[in-house]
């Protein structure tokens, strides 16, 4: 084989490389309209604070960029963790993982609920996205090693980078038309490929319990101008896709639609990567609290030693939920606003 042909196969390679690991980036948070919120509002939304259940005998799967472990609210907390990005340090230097932990799980931070399964028994973390972002491989990799040790809920407030999928290509030398169709290839290739995952991991009655895998659905709207639909991983079709609400139970303008579940999203208090607490919004602070609920109703099964497995979970969120009709569409939120049991 000639210099020239190893050169080419080599290139090649490295193309196919990158179209099958799509980019993964955290779904941003977006500007926060109010900073001094004093109040973890969602809690009361989502009945929380009247739910006699607080995750006992449930393990809850995060995956995103990590957490900080000796933040007082999770103390106590038995955390498993594990990192998938390669040659980023362990430990959260972002702050979006720790703020969707502490809604899921956090303890109370002084006289402040910031928690909805505040006694879950473990919290399995797994860092997927770095400094650098993260990609589909390694997300898969999480999801698979979250259900091998026993996952209930597995959370993700991340999404494919289509456009950083092209740079990609476009980086490993080809033109743009090129890069754009390679990458849409691609794409299609990981939404087949989430598909598949989200129907294995949902279980399979009989067999296996599965995990209620729930995804943030996107901010890439612009109300009223224009909405965007779920994007993936989300999209999946098994995954539970999260809109996000403002309060009032208004749909939050930046919230992508076509979800199956809404939770709050606006103004959202929790865990702060320096320890204290913070003020985020997005559809990503939506999730934790879908997740944090499925948590509850798991436990609210496991005590009545029912069945507790995914589909059941997600059948009693599914009959729970509140509707949002006539303000909200069923077109852009199937179910409605998430209920602890």
């Amino acid at each position: 084989m000639s210099v020239n042909e190893t050169r080419d196969r080599l290139q090649q390679k490295e193309v196919w490389d990158a179209v099958l690991r799509m980019p993964i980036n955290l779904i941003r948070s977006v500007k926060s309209k109010q900073k001094n919120e004093k109040t973890a509002w969602g809690i009361e939304e989502v009945g929380a604070d009247r739910s006699e259940r607080e995750g006992a005998g449930v393990t809850v799967a995060v995956l995103d960029t990590g957490i900080n472990k000796d933040h007082p609210a999770f103390d106590g907390t038995l955390i498993v963790h594990r990192n998938f990005c390669d040659g980023e340090p362990d430990t959260d230097v972002d702050g979006h993982g720790t703020h969707c932990a502490g809604t899921i799980f956090g303890k109370d931070v002084g006289k402040t609920r910031i928690g909805i399964a505040r006694k879950i028994d473990r919290a399995l973390i797994a860092k997927v996205i770095g400094e650098n972002g993260g990609a589909s491989d390694a997300i898969i990799k999480a999801i698979l090693w979250a259900q091998s040790e026993g996952a209930h809920v597995i959370s993700m407030s991340l999404g494919m980078d289509f456009p950083g999928y092209v740079q990609r290509l476009v980086q490993k030398g080809l033109d743009i038309p090129e890069a754009t169709s390679l990458a849409l290839a691609g794409y299609t290739m990981n939404l087949r490929m989430f598909d598949k995952l989200s129907r294995g991991i949902a279980g399979e009655g009989g067999l296996y319990a599965g995990s209620v895998v729930t995804a943030a659905a996107g901010n890439e709207s612009k109300m009223p101008r224009y909405t965007i639909m779920v994007a993936p991983p989300a999209s999946a079709e098994e995954f539970v896709s999260v809109a996000a609400l403002g309060r009032g139970k208004t749909l939050a303008d930046f919230s992508n639609v076509g979800a199956k579940l809404a939770a709050p999203g606006v103004d959202i208090l929790s865990a702060s990567l320096n320890g204290g607490l913070e003020t985020m919004s997005g559809t990503s602070m939506a999730t934790p609290h879908v997740a944090g609920v499925a948590a509850l109703w798991t436990g609210e099964l496991l005590a009545a030693k029912k069945d507790a497995s995914a589909a059941k979970v997600i059948e009693m969120m599914k009959a729970k939920a509140t509707g949002l009709q006539p303000t909200i569409s069923e077109r852009d939120v199937a179910w409605g606003l998430v209920q602890a049991p």
